[in-house]
């Protein structure tokens, strides 16, 4: 079995490692050819996969990669993982995708097994890469070839997190379609979950993620509140999750990153309008959210106030710029939020992250892309007025900024309260 895996990012690698483990071949395609180069070489390009897994399987012949398109023609399957952002109207932007179809259709087989990992809205499958496909290749899907939806399920940084053990969601354009992908991807995970359609397993995943983004968007609200009545929300939180029931917790943060949280409810809502809906309970949660660094800021301002100082000319310190504790993954980060307002009001602003030690080009922050992380050192840190975590990495000695810094803002609970220190 030759499984093709488009997309060598947080969701593809890991299955290229996970199905050459189960004993498949595997073709990884990129338009990047640094990912391709890596890849050949056995060098994994994303910290917490270990570059010596992908040696052993690259000696043993399992892993080629290329941006050669064309060599789709040797597939069994070929597993779509490429991006689906938003665009400059917070509308989905179905570039990559629709692009990948497009240069996948020319080389397809007879015979082979199409699925889409890709976050979107449900109907993207069956109605934006199903027709491509077909007028591309000739062929006729549930016929002539099969196609599935199978949502990504990646946790990038939990260690204990495995790709095979995720139950993995698939649904197929026709039951045959389902069968295949079935097939294939029972060659590398443990459990298969089963529903009626590509647009039920769209729809599946969607529901996940607006599940975080609501609960993330009412802890964040409650915050506030509670900061305003002079209560502590994180004491609040270990409290109640001591019920063994009924109750999950969520935790407040500066906003939210990602390639998923922030982005996937804009999918479903944007979907719900086409048909004349309004998601407005899922569209409050996202204003909530995506007022969070403003929030802080405000903390801030009133932080330095004490002090006698302003927001304009002050040094301020960001600590944490990748989303989530211990990875290097920047992708929607809300610290690049925090950077533009800060310097929008005439803030001098650095980062610290032990992660992303030089910050990479992207596409909405590439005017940051050669930035370095400050060293983490009494002297470094003394240039500062103020600090304001982030992320909380356990590679970071929180501790110090209190002793270092005049004043912290701390978003994430990372520091017992202070006399320096408060929570935002």
């Amino acid at each position: 079995m030759k499984i093709g895996i488009i997309g060598l990012g947080y969701v593809g690698l890991p299955l290229v490692i996970q199905f050459v483990k189960s004993g498949a071949q595997v073709l990884g395609i990129d338009l990047d050819e640094t990912k391709v180069n890596a890849l050949n070489a056995g060098e994994s390009y994303i910290k917490h996969i270990p570059s010596a897994e992908l040696q052993v399987q690259r000696a043993a012949g399992k892993i080629e990669a290329t941006t050669d398109y064309a060599r789709v023609k040797e597939l069994d399957a070929v597993l779509i993982c490429v991006p689906t952002p938003l665009d400059d109207k917070r509308e989905p932007d179905l570039t990559y995708v629709l692009n990948t179809a497009r240069a996948i259709a020319l080389h397809l087989p007879k015979g082979i097994v199409v699925v889409l990992e890709s976050t979107t809205y449900p109907g993207t499958t069956e109605d934006e890469l199903r027709p491509i496909l077909e007028t591309g290749s000739g062929l006729k899907a549930g016929a002539d070839f099969h196609l599935a939806y199978s949502p990504e399920r990646e946790d990038p940084g939990n260690l204990d997190s495995q790709v095979a053990k995720i139950p993995k969601v698939i649904g197929g354009y026709t039951p045959a379609c389902l069968e295949k992908a079935k097939a294939i991807y029972s060659i590398a995970i443990e459990t298969l979950v089963s529903v009626s359609s590509c647009r039920a397993a769209e729809a599946t995943k969607l529901l996940e993620n607006i599940f975080r983004c609501v609960n993330i968007a009412l802890v964040n609200e409650m915050k506030i509140i509670y900061h305003e009545l002079g209560i502590d929300i994180w004491e609040v939180i270990e409290a109640a999750k001591t019920k063994p029931f009924g109750f999950m917790p969520f935790y407040p943060g500066p906003g939210l990153g990602g390639h998923c949280i922030p982005i996937d409810p804009f999918y479903l809502s944007w979907k719900a309008k086409q048909h004349g809906r309004e998601a407005r309970f899922i569209e409050l949660a996202g204003e909530v959210n995506t007022a969070m660094p403003g929030y802080v800021i405000e903390r801030l301002t009133s932080a330095l106030a004490e002090q006698e100082k302003q927001i304009k000319g002050s040094r301020v310190l960001i600590v944490g710029l990748a989303y989530k504790p211990n990875v290097e993954d920047d992708r929607e980060s809300p610290s690049y939020v925090l950077m533009e307002k800060l310097e929008a009001l005439g803030a001098v602003v650095d980062y610290h992250d032990p992660h992303v030690p030089v910050i990479r080009p992207s596409r909405e922050y590439g005017h940051y892309a050669g930035r370095q992380s400050v060293p983490w050192t009494a002297e470094a840190m003394s240039r500062y007025d103020a600090a304001l975590i982030a992320t909380a990495h356990d590679a970071v000695g929180h501790s110090q900024l209190a002793e270092w810094i005049p004043y912290v803002v701390d978003t994430r609970n990372a520091l017992p309260v202070k006399i320096n220190c408060i929570r935002a």
